[in-house]
Protein backbone atom coordinates (compact mmCIF):
# COMPACT_ATOMS: atom_id res chain seq x y z
CA UNK A 1 0.00 0.00 0.00
CA UNK A 2 1.38 3.58 -1.01
CA UNK A 3 1.88 6.14 1.68
CA UNK A 4 -1.05 7.73 2.12
CA UNK A 5 0.58 10.58 4.51
CA UNK A 6 -0.03 13.40 2.10
CA UNK A 7 -2.64 11.49 0.01
CA UNK A 8 -5.60 13.64 -1.10
CA UNK A 9 -8.66 13.41 0.90
CA UNK A 10 -12.47 12.82 0.35
CA UNK A 11 -14.60 14.48 3.07
CA UNK A 12 -17.08 12.08 3.54
CA UNK A 13 -20.24 12.71 5.58
CA UNK A 14 -22.32 9.50 6.53
CA UNK A 15 -25.63 10.86 8.05
CA UNK A 16 -27.50 7.81 10.44
CA UNK A 17 -29.96 7.34 12.74
CA UNK A 18 -28.12 7.98 16.09
CA UNK A 19 -26.09 11.04 14.33
CA UNK A 20 -23.51 11.98 12.20
CA UNK A 21 -20.20 11.30 11.76
CA UNK A 22 -17.34 13.19 8.86
CA UNK A 23 -14.48 11.43 8.24
CA UNK A 24 -11.40 11.63 5.79
CA UNK A 25 -10.76 8.92 3.46
CA UNK A 26 -7.80 8.76 1.21
CA UNK A 27 -9.38 8.16 -2.61
CA UNK A 28 -8.48 3.79 -2.16
CA UNK A 29 -10.32 3.99 0.51
CA UNK A 30 -7.76 4.38 3.75
CA UNK A 31 -9.77 6.47 6.64
CA UNK A 32 -7.38 8.74 8.21
CA UNK A 33 -9.45 10.23 10.75
CA UNK A 34 -13.44 10.40 12.00
CA UNK A 35 -15.76 12.30 14.51
CA UNK A 36 -19.10 11.76 15.28
CA UNK A 37 -22.02 14.13 16.65
CA UNK A 38 -25.19 12.71 17.77
CA UNK A 39 -28.42 13.97 16.47
CA UNK A 40 -32.03 13.19 18.85
CA UNK A 41 -34.91 10.93 17.29
CA UNK A 42 -38.16 12.39 18.27
CA UNK A 43 -40.43 9.17 18.70
CA UNK A 44 -43.99 9.24 19.86
CA UNK A 45 -46.43 6.63 19.50
CA UNK A 46 -46.24 6.01 15.26
CA UNK A 47 -44.67 9.41 14.65
CA UNK A 48 -40.93 9.29 14.38
CA UNK A 49 -38.76 12.65 13.64
CA UNK A 50 -35.54 14.43 13.31
CA UNK A 51 -34.84 18.15 13.03
CA UNK A 52 -32.95 18.82 10.05
CA UNK A 53 -31.16 22.07 11.30
CA UNK A 54 -29.87 19.44 13.76
CA UNK A 55 -28.50 17.09 11.20
CA UNK A 56 -26.58 20.83 9.97
CA UNK A 57 -25.36 21.18 13.15
CA UNK A 58 -24.27 17.79 13.76
CA UNK A 59 -22.34 18.04 10.30
CA UNK A 60 -20.00 21.15 11.04
CA UNK A 61 -19.40 19.60 14.37
CA UNK A 62 -17.76 16.43 13.18
CA UNK A 63 -15.94 18.41 10.25
CA UNK A 64 -14.68 21.06 12.61
CA UNK A 65 -13.25 18.23 14.95
CA UNK A 66 -11.62 16.85 11.96
CA UNK A 67 -10.37 19.94 10.35
CA UNK A 68 -10.36 23.21 12.27
CA UNK A 69 -6.72 22.34 13.80
CA UNK A 70 -5.03 21.46 10.70
CA UNK A 71 -4.74 23.08 7.70
CA UNK A 72 -2.72 20.16 5.98
CA UNK A 73 -5.35 18.47 6.33
CA UNK A 74 -7.85 21.04 4.70
CA UNK A 75 -5.62 21.54 1.85
CA UNK A 76 -5.57 17.95 0.54
CA UNK A 77 -9.56 17.60 0.52
CA UNK A 78 -10.57 17.20 -2.84
CA UNK A 79 -14.16 16.53 -2.76
CA UNK A 80 -17.21 15.88 -0.46
CA UNK A 81 -19.66 13.84 -0.71
CA UNK A 82 -22.53 12.20 1.66
CA UNK A 83 -24.09 8.86 2.66
CA UNK A 84 -27.33 9.11 4.55
CA UNK A 85 -30.63 7.42 6.11
CA UNK A 86 -32.98 7.03 3.29
CA UNK A 87 -36.71 6.89 3.86
CA UNK A 88 -36.70 10.73 5.41
CA UNK A 89 -38.83 12.97 4.54
CA UNK A 90 -38.10 17.18 4.18
CA UNK A 91 -40.02 19.73 3.36
CA UNK A 92 -38.51 22.26 2.24
CA UNK A 93 -39.89 25.94 1.97
CA UNK A 94 -39.36 28.67 -0.36
CA UNK A 95 -37.01 30.44 1.62
CA UNK A 96 -34.34 27.27 1.85
CA UNK A 97 -35.47 26.31 5.40
CA UNK A 98 -37.44 23.01 6.23
CA UNK A 99 -40.70 23.06 7.46
CA UNK A 100 -40.90 21.61 10.80
CA UNK A 101 -39.19 18.38 11.45
CA UNK A 102 -38.13 15.79 8.72
CA UNK A 103 -40.39 12.32 8.94
CA UNK A 104 -37.67 9.71 9.91
CA UNK A 105 -37.64 6.09 8.15
CA UNK A 106 -39.02 4.97 11.34
CA UNK A 107 -42.73 7.02 11.15
CA UNK A 108 -45.39 5.05 9.67
CA UNK A 109 -47.87 7.97 10.23
CA UNK A 110 -48.94 7.73 6.47
CA UNK A 111 -50.19 4.14 6.24
CA UNK A 112 -53.59 5.17 5.95
CA UNK A 113 -53.01 7.60 3.56
CA UNK A 114 -51.21 5.31 1.54
CA UNK A 115 -53.33 2.75 1.48
CA UNK A 116 -55.94 4.51 0.58
CA UNK A 117 -54.04 5.54 -3.09
CA UNK A 118 -52.57 1.98 -3.29
CA UNK A 119 -55.88 -0.22 -2.52
CA UNK A 120 -58.29 -1.51 -5.58
CA UNK A 121 -62.36 -1.27 -5.76
CA UNK A 122 -62.89 -4.57 -5.63
CA UNK A 123 -59.69 -6.67 -5.07
CA UNK A 124 -57.14 -6.58 -3.79
CA UNK A 125 -53.37 -8.05 -3.55
CA UNK A 126 -51.29 -8.06 -0.48
CA UNK A 127 -53.03 -4.93 -0.01
CA UNK A 128 -53.00 -3.08 -3.34
CA UNK A 129 -54.98 -3.00 -6.27
CA UNK A 130 -53.96 -5.43 -9.36
CA UNK A 131 -53.65 -2.52 -11.70
CA UNK A 132 -51.70 0.12 -9.57
CA UNK A 133 -49.57 -2.87 -8.20
CA UNK A 134 -48.66 -4.13 -11.88
CA UNK A 135 -47.82 -0.66 -12.98
CA UNK A 136 -45.98 -0.16 -9.72
CA UNK A 137 -43.64 -3.22 -9.98
CA UNK A 138 -43.60 -2.86 -14.27
CA UNK A 139 -41.99 0.69 -13.88
CA UNK A 140 -40.21 0.95 -10.21
CA UNK A 141 -39.28 -2.85 -9.56
CA UNK A 142 -41.12 -2.24 -5.90
CA UNK A 143 -44.88 -0.19 -4.80
CA UNK A 144 -45.07 1.99 -1.42
CA UNK A 145 -44.74 0.30 1.82
CA UNK A 146 -48.32 -0.55 3.21
CA UNK A 147 -46.46 0.85 6.81
CA UNK A 148 -46.43 4.27 5.42
CA UNK A 149 -42.44 4.22 6.49
CA UNK A 150 -41.32 5.20 2.71
CA UNK A 151 -41.21 8.83 1.38
CA UNK A 152 -44.57 7.79 -0.43
CA UNK A 153 -46.39 7.52 2.93
CA UNK A 154 -44.36 10.51 3.89
CA UNK A 155 -45.91 12.60 1.32
CA UNK A 156 -49.27 11.37 1.07
CA UNK A 157 -49.50 12.09 4.97
CA UNK A 158 -48.33 15.29 4.42
CA UNK A 159 -50.58 15.95 1.40
CA UNK A 160 -53.81 14.69 3.42
CA UNK A 161 -53.45 16.05 7.00
CA UNK A 162 -50.90 18.48 6.71
CA UNK A 163 -52.68 20.26 3.73
CA UNK A 164 -51.06 23.62 5.17
CA UNK A 165 -47.51 22.28 5.37
CA UNK A 166 -47.79 20.60 1.57
CA UNK A 167 -49.11 23.63 0.00
CA UNK A 168 -46.06 25.98 1.24
CA UNK A 169 -43.60 23.25 0.43
CA UNK A 170 -41.41 23.37 -2.60
CA UNK A 171 -39.61 20.84 -2.37
CA UNK A 172 -39.82 17.24 -0.70
CA UNK A 173 -36.32 16.23 -0.14
CA UNK A 174 -34.64 13.14 1.26
CA UNK A 175 -32.03 13.45 4.17
CA UNK A 176 -29.17 13.20 1.29
CA UNK A 177 -30.88 15.53 -0.89
CA UNK A 178 -31.15 18.38 2.53
CA UNK A 179 -27.45 17.62 2.78
CA UNK A 180 -26.43 18.71 -0.65
CA UNK A 181 -28.90 21.63 -0.79
CA UNK A 182 -26.72 22.93 2.17
CA UNK A 183 -23.42 21.89 0.86
CA UNK A 184 -24.14 23.66 -2.55
CA UNK A 185 -27.55 24.60 -2.90
CA UNK A 186 -28.56 22.99 -5.56
CA UNK A 187 -31.78 20.92 -5.15
CA UNK A 188 -31.84 17.36 -6.70
CA UNK A 189 -31.93 14.17 -5.67
CA UNK A 190 -30.28 10.93 -6.32
CA UNK A 191 -31.21 8.00 -8.27
CA UNK A 192 -31.19 6.03 -5.46
CA UNK A 193 -32.83 8.73 -3.16
CA UNK A 194 -35.86 9.08 -4.57
CA UNK A 195 -36.49 5.48 -5.43
CA UNK A 196 -38.99 5.43 -2.27
CA UNK A 197 -41.12 8.00 -2.98
CA UNK A 198 -41.92 5.84 -5.89
CA UNK A 199 -42.85 7.97 -8.92
CA UNK A 200 -39.96 7.14 -11.12
CA UNK A 201 -39.54 4.75 -14.33
CA UNK A 202 -36.45 2.51 -13.28
CA UNK A 203 -36.94 0.65 -15.70
CA UNK A 204 -33.05 1.43 -17.28
CA UNK A 205 -30.95 1.82 -14.04
CA UNK A 206 -28.96 4.50 -16.21
CA UNK A 207 -31.57 6.95 -17.24
CA UNK A 208 -34.17 7.09 -14.08
CA UNK A 209 -36.75 9.35 -14.65
CA UNK A 210 -40.15 10.58 -13.40
CA UNK A 211 -43.37 8.68 -14.66
CA UNK A 212 -46.73 11.00 -14.60
CA UNK A 213 -48.54 8.57 -14.01
CA UNK A 214 -46.81 7.51 -10.71
CA UNK A 215 -47.57 10.92 -9.62
CA UNK A 216 -50.73 11.09 -10.21
CA UNK A 217 -51.54 7.91 -8.62
CA UNK A 218 -49.99 9.60 -5.23
CA UNK A 219 -52.02 12.78 -5.65
CA UNK A 220 -48.74 15.09 -5.71
CA UNK A 221 -47.34 17.55 -7.79
CA UNK A 222 -44.71 16.96 -9.71
CA UNK A 223 -43.14 20.82 -9.31
CA UNK A 224 -42.47 19.57 -5.60
CA UNK A 225 -40.10 16.80 -6.64
CA UNK A 226 -36.33 17.61 -7.19
CA UNK A 227 -34.73 16.91 -10.24
CA UNK A 228 -32.90 13.44 -10.63
CA UNK A 229 -28.80 13.04 -10.57
CA UNK A 230 -26.85 10.15 -10.91
CA UNK A 231 -24.76 9.38 -7.33
CA UNK A 232 -21.04 9.82 -9.10
CA UNK A 233 -22.23 13.63 -10.66
CA UNK A 234 -20.49 16.50 -9.37
CA UNK A 235 -23.01 19.21 -8.33
CA UNK A 236 -21.22 22.03 -8.04
CA UNK A 237 -18.55 23.98 -5.84
CA UNK A 238 -19.45 24.39 -2.18
CA UNK A 239 -21.29 27.30 -1.41
CA UNK A 240 -18.71 30.11 -0.35
CA UNK A 241 -19.65 30.73 2.94
CA UNK A 242 -19.87 26.82 3.88
CA UNK A 243 -16.36 26.59 2.18
CA UNK A 244 -15.22 29.32 4.72
CA UNK A 245 -16.79 27.96 7.52
CA UNK A 246 -15.02 24.70 6.92
CA UNK A 247 -12.20 25.77 6.04
CA UNK A 248 -12.23 24.26 2.29
CA UNK A 249 -11.49 25.85 -0.71
CA UNK A 250 -14.50 27.57 -2.66
CA UNK A 251 -13.30 25.06 -5.54
CA UNK A 252 -14.08 21.86 -3.75
CA UNK A 253 -16.40 19.97 -5.46
CA UNK A 254 -19.73 18.10 -3.84
CA UNK A 255 -20.43 14.81 -5.25
CA UNK A 256 -23.68 13.33 -5.28
CA UNK A 257 -23.26 10.94 -3.27
CA UNK A 258 -25.56 7.78 -1.98
CA UNK A 259 -28.35 6.96 0.55
CA UNK A 260 -26.59 4.40 3.15
CA UNK A 261 -27.64 1.07 1.19
CA UNK A 262 -26.38 2.08 -2.06
CA UNK A 263 -22.88 3.62 -0.58
CA UNK A 264 -22.57 0.66 1.77
CA UNK A 265 -22.47 -2.03 -1.44
CA UNK A 266 -20.36 0.06 -3.29
CA UNK A 267 -17.70 -0.52 -0.62
CA UNK A 268 -18.37 -3.80 0.67
CA UNK A 269 -19.29 -6.19 -2.64
CA UNK A 270 -19.56 -3.99 -5.87
CA UNK A 271 -19.07 -7.22 -7.76
CA UNK A 272 -22.82 -9.03 -9.36
CA UNK A 273 -24.50 -11.38 -6.68
CA UNK A 274 -21.91 -10.72 -4.41
CA UNK A 275 -23.70 -10.51 -1.20
CA UNK A 276 -22.96 -8.04 2.23
CA UNK A 277 -24.59 -7.75 5.07
CA UNK A 278 -25.13 -4.70 6.89
CA UNK A 279 -24.96 -4.38 10.73
CA UNK A 280 -26.03 -0.71 11.91
CA UNK A 281 -29.23 0.74 13.94
CA UNK A 282 -30.99 -1.62 11.29
CA UNK A 283 -29.76 -4.25 9.02
CA UNK A 284 -29.76 -5.68 5.30
CA UNK A 285 -28.70 -8.15 2.96
CA UNK A 286 -27.55 -6.57 -0.55
CA UNK A 287 -26.05 -7.80 -3.28
CA UNK A 288 -25.82 -5.97 -6.89
CA UNK A 289 -27.34 -7.75 -9.74
CA UNK A 290 -28.02 -6.89 -13.48
CA UNK A 291 -31.50 -7.04 -13.83
CA UNK A 292 -34.48 -5.23 -12.31
CA UNK A 293 -36.67 -7.74 -9.87
CA UNK A 294 -38.99 -7.93 -7.12
CA UNK A 295 -40.33 -10.60 -4.62
CA UNK A 296 -43.90 -8.79 -3.60
CA UNK A 297 -44.74 -11.05 -0.98
CA UNK A 298 -41.33 -11.17 0.88
CA UNK A 299 -40.69 -7.15 -0.08
CA UNK A 300 -38.07 -7.50 -1.59
CA UNK A 301 -36.59 -5.80 -4.72
CA UNK A 302 -33.58 -4.84 -6.58
CA UNK A 303 -34.16 -1.51 -7.51
CA UNK A 304 -31.37 1.70 -8.76
CA UNK A 305 -28.45 2.27 -6.85
CA UNK A 306 -25.00 4.32 -6.72
CA UNK A 307 -23.90 1.66 -9.96
CA UNK A 308 -24.99 3.45 -12.75
CA UNK A 309 -25.80 0.69 -14.75
CA UNK A 310 -26.56 -2.35 -11.77
CA UNK A 311 -29.67 -2.74 -9.72
CA UNK A 312 -29.08 -3.24 -6.11
CA UNK A 313 -31.60 -6.29 -4.56
CA UNK A 314 -31.90 -5.69 -0.78
CA UNK A 315 -33.70 -7.16 2.56
CA UNK A 316 -34.35 -5.20 5.29
CA UNK A 317 -34.26 -5.47 8.87
CA UNK A 318 -36.07 -2.96 11.29
CA UNK A 319 -34.02 -3.34 13.96
CA UNK A 320 -30.72 -4.82 14.37
CA UNK A 321 -27.84 -2.76 16.48
CA UNK A 322 -31.16 -1.03 18.01
CA UNK A 323 -32.11 -3.94 20.01
CA UNK A 324 -28.37 -3.64 21.65
CA UNK A 325 -28.83 0.08 22.62
CA UNK A 326 -32.17 -0.87 23.68
CA UNK A 327 -30.77 -3.23 26.44
CA UNK A 328 -28.05 -1.15 26.94
CA UNK A 329 -29.76 2.07 27.81
CA UNK A 330 -33.09 0.42 29.01
CA UNK A 331 -32.80 -2.29 30.98
CA UNK A 332 -28.74 -2.39 32.01
CA UNK A 333 -27.80 1.16 32.54
CA UNK A 334 -29.07 4.46 32.90
CA UNK A 335 -28.18 7.26 30.52
CA UNK A 336 -26.26 8.99 32.92
CA UNK A 337 -24.29 6.02 33.78
CA UNK A 338 -22.93 5.82 30.50
CA UNK A 339 -20.21 8.64 29.51
CA UNK A 340 -18.06 6.36 26.51
CA UNK A 341 -18.21 7.35 23.26
CA UNK A 342 -21.50 7.03 20.96
CA UNK A 343 -20.19 5.01 18.21
CA UNK A 344 -17.07 2.96 20.55
CA UNK A 345 -18.68 2.33 23.79
CA UNK A 346 -16.40 0.69 26.35
CA UNK A 347 -20.02 -1.68 27.31
CA UNK A 348 -20.54 -3.24 24.06
CA UNK A 349 -16.82 -4.83 24.21
CA UNK A 350 -17.62 -6.12 27.82
CA UNK A 351 -20.98 -7.24 26.96
CA UNK A 352 -19.56 -9.66 23.73
CA UNK A 353 -17.02 -11.03 26.20
CA UNK A 354 -19.70 -11.54 28.61
CA UNK A 355 -21.70 -13.43 25.40
CA UNK A 356 -18.91 -15.55 24.57
CA UNK A 357 -18.97 -17.60 27.83
CA UNK A 358 -22.49 -18.44 27.41
CA UNK A 359 -22.67 -22.02 25.31
CA UNK A 360 -24.73 -21.65 21.77
CA UNK A 361 -28.20 -21.45 21.49
CA UNK A 362 -28.57 -19.47 24.68
CA UNK A 363 -29.43 -22.29 27.10
CA UNK A 364 -33.14 -22.60 25.51
CA UNK A 365 -33.29 -18.63 25.47
CA UNK A 366 -34.87 -16.95 22.30
CA UNK A 367 -35.35 -13.42 21.16
CA UNK A 368 -37.53 -11.86 18.67
CA UNK A 369 -35.94 -8.08 17.59
CA UNK A 370 -38.67 -6.90 16.73
CA UNK A 371 -38.55 -3.69 18.42
CA UNK A 372 -40.40 -1.83 15.80
CA UNK A 373 -42.33 -3.97 13.58
CA UNK A 374 -40.40 -5.95 10.72
CA UNK A 375 -40.32 -5.00 7.02
CA UNK A 376 -38.75 -8.56 5.45
CA UNK A 377 -39.53 -11.10 5.29
CA UNK A 378 -42.62 -9.89 5.87
CA UNK A 379 -43.75 -6.06 5.99
CA UNK A 380 -45.35 -6.28 9.52
CA UNK A 381 -45.26 -2.82 11.80
CA UNK A 382 -47.36 -4.40 14.46
CA UNK A 383 -44.83 -7.41 15.47
CA UNK A 384 -42.52 -6.85 18.77
CA UNK A 385 -39.52 -7.67 20.07
CA UNK A 386 -39.72 -10.42 23.05
CA UNK A 387 -37.78 -13.13 25.32
CA UNK A 388 -39.25 -16.66 24.72
CA UNK A 389 -38.82 -19.26 27.53
CA UNK A 390 -37.07 -17.05 29.93
CA UNK A 391 -36.64 -19.09 33.48
CA UNK A 392 -35.30 -18.42 36.50
CA UNK A 393 -31.57 -20.16 35.46
CA UNK A 394 -31.11 -17.44 32.69
CA UNK A 395 -28.98 -14.55 33.60
CA UNK A 396 -27.93 -11.59 32.07
CA UNK A 397 -25.55 -13.22 30.23
CA UNK A 398 -27.89 -15.49 28.78
CA UNK A 399 -30.08 -12.97 27.51
CA UNK A 400 -27.41 -10.82 26.00
CA UNK A 401 -26.28 -13.71 23.91
CA UNK A 402 -30.00 -14.39 23.39
CA UNK A 403 -30.40 -11.19 21.39
CA UNK A 404 -27.07 -11.59 19.18
CA UNK A 405 -28.58 -14.72 18.43
CA UNK A 406 -32.22 -13.50 17.97
CA UNK A 407 -31.03 -10.48 14.92
CA UNK A 408 -28.85 -13.62 13.74
CA UNK A 409 -31.95 -15.90 13.43
CA UNK A 410 -34.08 -13.04 11.68
CA UNK A 411 -31.21 -12.72 9.23
CA UNK A 412 -31.43 -16.11 8.20
CA UNK A 413 -34.82 -15.79 8.19
CA UNK A 414 -34.07 -12.82 5.22
CA UNK A 415 -31.73 -15.31 3.73
CA UNK A 416 -34.39 -17.54 2.63
CA UNK A 417 -36.07 -15.72 0.17
CA UNK A 418 -33.31 -13.57 -0.78
CA UNK A 419 -31.23 -16.08 -1.73
CA UNK A 420 -34.38 -17.66 -4.33
CA UNK A 421 -34.54 -13.81 -5.24
CA UNK A 422 -30.58 -14.13 -6.12
CA UNK A 423 -31.42 -17.90 -7.96
CA UNK A 424 -28.24 -19.03 -5.94
CA UNK A 425 -26.98 -19.06 -2.35
CA UNK A 426 -25.96 -15.94 -0.84
CA UNK A 427 -22.30 -17.60 -0.48
CA UNK A 428 -19.73 -15.95 1.69
CA UNK A 429 -20.84 -12.47 2.68
CA UNK A 430 -19.13 -9.01 3.46
CA UNK A 431 -20.36 -8.02 6.92
CA UNK A 432 -20.02 -3.77 7.74
CA UNK A 433 -21.43 -1.49 9.80
CA UNK A 434 -21.21 -1.31 13.58
CA UNK A 435 -22.55 -4.40 14.69
CA UNK A 436 -19.64 -6.21 12.49
CA UNK A 437 -16.94 -4.96 14.62
CA UNK A 438 -17.55 -7.95 17.40
CA UNK A 439 -15.98 -11.11 16.65
CA UNK A 440 -18.67 -12.74 18.82
CA UNK A 441 -21.60 -11.57 16.87
CA UNK A 442 -19.39 -12.58 13.31
CA UNK A 443 -19.35 -16.07 14.47
CA UNK A 444 -22.79 -15.79 15.53
CA UNK A 445 -23.71 -15.17 12.34
CA UNK A 446 -21.95 -17.52 10.65
CA UNK A 447 -23.11 -20.21 12.50
CA UNK A 448 -26.96 -19.37 12.50
CA UNK A 449 -26.86 -18.74 9.06
CA UNK A 450 -24.67 -21.81 7.83
CA UNK A 451 -22.80 -18.94 5.58
CA UNK A 452 -19.26 -17.59 5.83
CA UNK A 453 -19.23 -14.30 7.21
CA UNK A 454 -16.35 -11.79 5.88
CA UNK A 455 -15.33 -9.33 8.19
CA UNK A 456 -14.01 -5.89 6.26
CA UNK A 457 -11.44 -4.23 7.63
CA UNK A 458 -12.85 -0.99 9.40
CA UNK A 459 -16.21 -2.13 8.97
CA UNK A 460 -17.99 1.06 11.06
CA UNK A 461 -16.92 2.94 8.16
CA UNK A 462 -18.50 1.21 5.37
CA UNK A 463 -20.68 4.39 4.59
CA UNK A 464 -18.09 6.66 4.61
CA UNK A 465 -15.87 4.73 2.14
CA UNK A 466 -18.55 4.26 -0.22
CA UNK A 467 -18.81 7.52 -0.28
CA UNK A 468 -15.24 8.39 -0.95
CA UNK A 469 -15.07 5.55 -3.83
CA UNK A 470 -18.14 7.48 -5.31
CA UNK A 471 -16.34 10.64 -5.00
CA UNK A 472 -13.39 9.48 -6.31
CA UNK A 473 -15.28 7.66 -9.28
CA UNK A 474 -16.88 11.31 -9.97
CA UNK A 475 -13.93 13.47 -10.28
CA UNK A 476 -12.24 11.02 -12.69
CA UNK A 477 -9.41 9.60 -10.77
CA UNK A 478 -10.88 6.03 -9.69
CA UNK A 479 -13.74 3.53 -11.88
CA UNK A 480 -15.87 1.57 -10.71
CA UNK A 481 -13.74 -2.01 -11.62
CA UNK A 482 -11.05 -0.59 -9.33
CA UNK A 483 -13.03 -1.03 -6.59
CA UNK A 484 -12.88 -4.53 -5.48
CA UNK A 485 -8.59 -4.66 -5.14
CA UNK A 486 -9.01 -1.96 -2.99
CA UNK A 487 -11.82 -3.93 -0.19
CA UNK A 488 -9.42 -5.29 2.58
CA UNK A 489 -10.90 -8.36 4.95
CA UNK A 490 -10.33 -8.53 8.72
CA UNK A 491 -10.93 -11.98 9.08
CA UNK A 492 -12.85 -14.68 7.74
CA UNK A 493 -15.17 -16.64 10.11
CA UNK A 494 -16.30 -20.22 9.13
CA UNK A 495 -19.56 -21.50 10.34
CA UNK A 496 -19.33 -24.15 12.82
CA UNK A 497 -20.49 -27.59 11.30
CA UNK A 498 -21.21 -29.22 15.24
CA UNK A 499 -23.96 -26.54 15.39
CA UNK A 500 -26.08 -26.70 12.04
CA UNK A 501 -28.53 -28.82 13.76
CA UNK A 502 -29.00 -26.48 16.84
CA UNK A 503 -29.61 -23.64 14.77
CA UNK A 504 -31.53 -25.48 12.08
CA UNK A 505 -34.17 -26.62 14.85
CA UNK A 506 -34.08 -23.14 16.90
CA UNK A 507 -34.41 -21.46 13.83
CA UNK A 508 -37.92 -23.67 12.94
CA UNK A 509 -38.94 -22.58 16.42
CA UNK A 510 -38.25 -18.80 15.46
CA UNK A 511 -40.31 -19.31 12.74
CA UNK A 512 -43.22 -20.45 14.99
CA UNK A 513 -43.37 -18.14 17.51
CA UNK A 514 -43.88 -14.99 14.55
CA UNK A 515 -46.86 -17.17 13.06
CA UNK A 516 -48.68 -18.33 16.55
CA UNK A 517 -48.03 -14.59 18.09
CA UNK A 518 -48.66 -12.47 15.31
CA UNK A 519 -52.18 -12.55 16.16
CA UNK A 520 -51.81 -11.41 19.55
CA UNK A 521 -49.50 -8.71 18.63
CA UNK A 522 -52.08 -7.57 16.25
CA UNK A 523 -54.67 -7.32 18.93
CA UNK A 524 -52.70 -5.83 21.00
CA UNK A 525 -51.22 -2.79 18.64
CA UNK A 526 -53.76 -2.22 16.34
CA UNK A 527 -54.32 2.08 16.93
CA UNK A 528 -55.07 4.64 15.00
CA UNK A 529 -52.27 6.65 13.40
CA UNK A 530 -51.61 10.07 15.48
CA UNK A 531 -51.90 12.98 13.61
CA UNK A 532 -49.61 15.75 14.55
CA UNK A 533 -49.64 19.28 13.04
CA UNK A 534 -47.06 21.31 11.62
Amino acid sequence: MADSTFAPLVLAVDLGTSGCKCALVTLHGEVQGWAFRPVALHVQGVQAEQDPLDWWQALLGAADELLAANADLRHRVVAVCCSTQTEVTVCLGNDGLPIGRAFSWLDARGAEAIARRTRGRWLNIEGYGPLKLLRWLRLTGGAPSATGRDAAGHMAYVRDHMPDVYERTHRFLNALDYLNFRLCGRLCATQDSILTSWVTDNRDPAHVRYDASLIRLLGLDAEKLPEIVQSTDVLGPLLPDVAQRLGLSPDTPVVAGAVDTSAVAVSAAVSDFETHLYLGTSSWLGAHVPTMRTDVRHKIAAVPCAVRHRYLALALQSTAGANLSFLRDRILFHPDELASDEEHPAVYEVLNRIAARVPPGSRGLIYTPWLFGERTPVDDPLLRAGLINLSLEHSREDIFRAFLEGVALNTRWMMEPFARLLGRSTGTMAAVGGGAQSDVWCQILADVTGQPIRQLAQPIQANAIGAAFLAAIGIGQLKLEDLPELRRTRRLYEPAAALSRLYADKFETFKEIRYRLAPLYHRLNRVAPVGVSA
